[in-house]
């Protein structure tokens, strides 16, 4: 068997190859960076003879760049938006049978602090949103064409192989270096904003249950446990045991987009999907790994 996953070199995609490979299923990565294929997901004359040289039984459609920043407008759409339009349309052409899964997110539905459902209403409120939402509506699409579309919402999820670009990465890593005997301080915005705090490695196998049944094509892919900024300042802290009081700072320059981002995950937990790893065990592998 045999699986393309575009945007292996991420984080999500290290660790769904890893589960890949105890499946005994050839995985052909495909990335900007890293000792991957380079293939340009936006060119479709390279993507259709991706998908007609290998004829995969799955493609996972991982490729973003999670920043709702407007500067990532034309680099999200030609690789969200057109993205998926090329891998589709080439399954239909060249490989029908193929089921592949789009990654989507808990930021391109309309918020109102309360835990999201798959069936919420849309809101392209950002540049990323709106190449989320349409990605979703060619998924759909090609849906009934008899193509077999999954698409798995993700909410925040992490691992010891985030940038410090995310900041539940950067706070780890500013209070290591601080326990080091490092002086700096952490500038936070909004320490009560409420978010998920899943682990990635858990999330791929909510993906690999997905994609290997036919009755749900939409789901969240999340634990549905919400904890605040604080809560992950407070565990990250205690840790290395020091307190955070004498090493935060607010700053007011940094406003969160919302209050609450923490999803409703009945669909997904009625396939059987579990997290093994919880909040205090994330924390504990970022900030030691």
């Amino acid at each position: 068997m045999k699986a393309i996953i575009f945007g292996a070199n991420g984080q999500d995609g290290f660790y769904l190859t890893q589960l890949l490979a105890l499946k005994n299923i050839e995985v052909i990565g495909v990335s900007r960076s890293g000792d991957f294929l380079h293939t340009d997901i936006s060119d479709f004359t390279a993507v259709s003879e991706l998908v007609k040289i290998h004829l995969p039984n799955y493609i996972f459609h991982l490729a973003a760049n999670s920043t709702t920043n407007h500067n990532a407008l034309l680099e999200n759409h030609a690789t969200i938006e057109t993205g998926t339009l090329n891998i589709l349309e080439a399954v239909k052409l060249y490989s029908p049978n193929t089921k592949v899964f789009i990654s989507g997110s808990g930021l391109q539905f309309k918020n109102n602090n309360a835990p999201i459902k798959e069936s919420d209403e849309f809101e392209g409120r950002d540049p990323y949103s709106v190449s989320r939402i349409q990605s979703v509506y060619a998924a759909r699409y090609f849906r009934t064409l008899g193509l077999h579309v999954y698409v798995g919402y993700f909410f925040n999820h992490d691992s010891p192989r985030r940038t410090e670009r995310h900041m539940n990465q950067k706070i780890a890593k500013a209070v290591l270096r601080i326990a080091k005997g490092s002086s700096e301080k952490i500038e936070i915005g909004d320490l009560e904003a409420v978010k998920e705090y899943t682990f990635a490695g858990d999330v791929v196998n909510g993906i690999w249950l997905l994609v290997n049944q036919n009755n749900i094509f939409e789901a969240n892919i999340s634990s549905g446990k919400g904890h605040s900024v604080l809560d992950w300042v407070k565990i990250c802290f205690d840790i290395v045991g020091l307190n955070y009081h004498d090493y935060i700072v607010h700053n007011n320059n940094f406003k969160s987009a919302y209050k609450q981002l923490v999803s409703d995950a009945t669909i997904i937990h009625s396939l059987g999907f579990v997290t093994e790893i919880n909040f205090e065990s994330l924390a504990k592998m970022m900030m030691l790994e």
